[in-house]
């Protein structure tokens, strides 16, 4: 029988290195004090999936590349199908958490392959693609150039994790790293962590059998002590200066992982090599840590709702007594299926895979006469695929936004010449860019130098955050207390409604960055200005780092004499409490008072931010205010829609629901690819509304439907099937407004634009 050695150092290691895990995902001293939390999941904790790694690395790596490509890709399935089996479990999980809401295919091609579709499911794919590279590496170079190869690639991750802040700003290096974070989320993944340490468990795994090359345990122990405490000093400058995109690489980290690596390997071949399977727990370790890092965030799951069904609040509340229970419950969890999956590779599963073998053995036979027709079947397929790519590729095909990149400048340029030059632009990019595509506007805006946004709700937050929008992105609105820690986990600064909610958000028990919000007379949100002490003992909470203050002006939309008054006293009740506040030693960093209207009629009151809103999309609310600023402000969003028919409508025929509206007179309709599901108001059914087709004013007829709209083309020749309606914006000399559709519905523009159905293509021209 084969000898087979185990490193019983290495299992018991990995047990512990799975709870470290469990503490980056439970923070289980931030009850306690936030710096030993820190220290214990943003320092310790990073030792434990690099040590993952190592252990490939030494087991995998060290037979590259003699082992074949076959075998590598062999190691690589079994990764994918544990892979596979936890995407799948944590499809429930990630469907109730609202995380799989408005993907695109790049989007879940970015979470399958890079982010992994739960948040610590990484790991997987970043060991298939750091096997991969390694390998790839292997049958061109020689070790030592793979290792300066993992070195720079480990470098160049560093300045998009834990050193982003040096780079963020350098034109080249920013723009490279915002490009890089398209297509994922994060540089600690299998291109820039997994190839080090997987050479890294290799190289330090040589030579433990030869007495001669083994290091002293002293010196090992004093590697592993000076650079464990200097990685610890990174870490907490790094905290301090803010530099921090992401917390999973450090410098430090590669001789930390050296040095422990070598000491836990260091004769671990004495008294271990066994000719029998072992006995006891010791069998049971390496699953039972594999399975616990797969289960923890369901165990979460699972002791949050029981601590809500049972009352027990000290089960999360309790940050300590949170992590043990999650530990027990991810360990007993993990060791059973450990024991289920060892019985399986035992006798009695080895029987039951032989009959299932020679049951898939007399299939195979029936498969290969079906293999022809099925060849066939693929080819066409296949042809399928690719005409229904080519469709989708296509983006003018039914209804769509289109987006002018020149206007977006134009005004950008315009608010900021309005305002003083230590004022910075925080545009709102709620409501989904008030219907212009957030994403695709806060892209376009951060080119143009914009690095802080304000947003209406967290989900707005997170979907800018996962498409790699950087900087502050500030959240207007409402968190829930549950939703805390996507605060935390996306970086969004939160405003403060009042007191009380601060408290709410302190007890949460990580750390949250706010704005305080200042009511100081619209009655809206924020704490009241008059209300200092409350505004004061916001400072005093642990949890929350006040990073701003603001106010809302109620009446900066008009120059008359009340909004002057009106908005003179908000910004006067505004300035007392930030004195009141100073006078007392509490600092007020970053304070905005004006959003679109208050830059163009107030900019004398400009703080350190502007919340522009409609101005920065070239309209304003009204039409009255629109034609006001129109020398200024260029319209960015015009819709269109394709002609779906053409018809005859003869005389006393009707057309459309009701029917409301019946032909007068022989007639051509033509319809449209729109309806009020895509934002067109059902206000302008009846002729209230038109639109343009060749430049000519085509009147809407009978009722405007959800999908489809009904528009009069008699006397506008050639029109045809595929044609263009313009609903807002140019065709020849004329145009439709949105302030002339928001005033023919009896609103204002900001509904108009903000209720863009989603289905509508977004198109920057």
């Amino acid at each position: 029988m084969r000898e087979k050695q185990r490193f019983d150092r290495l299992e018991q290691f990995r047990i512990f290195a799975a709870a470290l895990v469990v503490a980056i995902h439970t923070s289980p001293l931030m009850s306690l004090s936030a710096d030993a939390d820190f220290f214990l999941t943003r320092v310790l904790g990073r030792i434990a999936v690099p040590f993952f790694f190592m252990v490939t690395g030494q087991f995998v790596v060290s037979a590259f590349p003699e082992c074949g490509m076959a075998r590598v890709l062999n190691y690589v399935k079994k990764i994918a199908l544990l892979y596979g089996a936890a995407v799948i479990l944590y499809i429930p999980i990630g469907i109730y958490a609202g995380q799989y809401k408005n993907l695109g295919i790049s989007d879940v091609l970015r979470m399958l392959i890079f982010d992994g579709t739960f948040y610590h499911l990484w790991y997987f794919p970043a060991c298939i693609i750091g096997i991969l590279i390694v390998y790839a590496a292997s049958c061109v170079m020689r070790r030592n150039k793979m290792m300066i190869l993992a070195a720079v690639l480990y470098a160049a991750g560093l300045f998009g994790d834990s050193y982003y802040g040096l780079v963020e700003e350098l034109p080249v290096v920013g723009d490279f790293y915002e490009a890089a974070f398209q297509l994922f989320s994060y540089t600690r993944n299998g291109i820039f962590l997994a190839p080090v340490f997987l050479l890294l468990g290799e190289a330090a795994s040589s030579g433990t059998k030869n007495k001669k090359r083994a290091a002293d345990a002293r010196i090992l122990w004093a590697g592993l002590a000076v650079s464990f405490v200097a990685m610890t000093e990174e870490a907490f400058l790094l905290r301090h200066f803010e530099l921090q995109r992401h917390d999973s690489m450090y410098i430090l980290l590669v001789p930390v992982m050296y040095f422990q690596y070598k000491i836990l390997i260091q004769n671990a071949g004495r008294g271990t090599v066994r000719k029998k399977r072992p006995g006891g727990v010791q069998r049971y370790l390496g699953t039972t840590a594999t399975w616990t890092y797969i289960l923890h965030p369901a165990m979460i799951v699972v002791v949050r709702g029981a601590a809500k069904v049972t009352k027990l609040d000290l089960l999360v509340e309790n940050s300590l007594v949170h992590y043990f229970v999650v530990c027990i419950f991810s360990f007993a969890s993990a060791f059973m299926i450990a024991v289920f999956l060892d019985q399986w590779k035992g006798p009695v599963g080895g029987r039951k895979r032989q009959l299932l073998l020679q049951q898939k053995k007399s299939r195979r036979s029936r498969a290969q006469e079906r293999q022809e027709s099925r060849e066939q079947e693929r080819q066409e397929s296949r042809a399928q695929e690719r005409q229904e790519s080519r469709a989708q590729d296509f983006c003018l095909g039914r209804a769509w936004l289109e987006i002018d990149h020149e206007a977006l400048q134009h005004n950008v340029a315009v608010l900021r010449s309005k305002l003083p030059a230590d004022c910075r632009l925080m545009p709102a990019v709620k409501a989904d860019a008030y219907g212009h595509g957030a994403v695709l506007i806060a892209g376009q805006l951060q080119k143009m130098g914009v690095d802080s946004f304000c947003v209406a709700c967290v989900q707005e937050g997170i979907q800018l955050r996962r498409q790699g929008i950087r900087g502050e992105i500030l959240i207007l609105g409402y968190t829930h207390k549950d939703q805390c820690a996507l605060l935390h986990q996306y970086h969004l600064t939160q405003t403060v409604i009042d007191y009380e909610y601060a408290l709410q958000l302190n007890s949460c028990g990580v750390d949250i960055h706010v704005h305080i919000g200042i009511d100081t007379g619209m009655h809206r949100l924020g704490e009241r200005s008059e209300n200092i002490k409350k505004i004061m003992a916001v400072y005093g909470l642990e949890h929350l780092i006040v990073d701003g203050l603001y106010t809302h002006l109620s009446a900066s939309d008009t120059l008359q004499m009340y909004g002057r008054a009106y908005t003179s006293l908000q910004a006067e009740a505004f300035c007392r409490t930030v004195a009141a506040l100073r006078e007392q030693g509490y600092p007020c960093p970053k304070l905005h008072m004006l959003a679109s209207y208050g830059v163009l009629n107030y900019p004398e009151l400009a703080g350190d931010y502007a919340r522009v809103g409609i101005a920065l999309y070239g309209v304003l609310s009204t039409k009255e205010d629109t034609v006001r600023w129109q020398e200024e402000l260029q319209p960015v969003l015009s819709l269109k829609a394709r002609i779906a028919a053409v018809k005859v409508l003869y005389q006393g025929e009707s057309a459309g629901y009701g029917p409301a509206f019946t032909a007068a007179r022989d007639m051509k309709i033509a319809v449209l690819a729109i309806g009020y599901a895509d934002g067109l108001p059902r206000a302008l059914s009846g002729g209230v509304g038109s639109v343009l087709i060749h430049g000519q004013r085509a009147p809407v007829i009978g009722r405007i439907c959800m999908d489809q709209t009904i528009v009069d083309v008699t006397g506008i020749g050639d029109v045809k099937t595929g044609d263009t309606a313009v609903l807002i914006g140019r065709s020849g000399s004329m145009e439709i407004s949105v302030c002339d559709i928001a005033a023919q519905a009896g609103t204002i523009t900001n509904e108009i634009l903000s209720r863009m159905g989603a289905r509508l293509e977004r198109v920057m021209v």
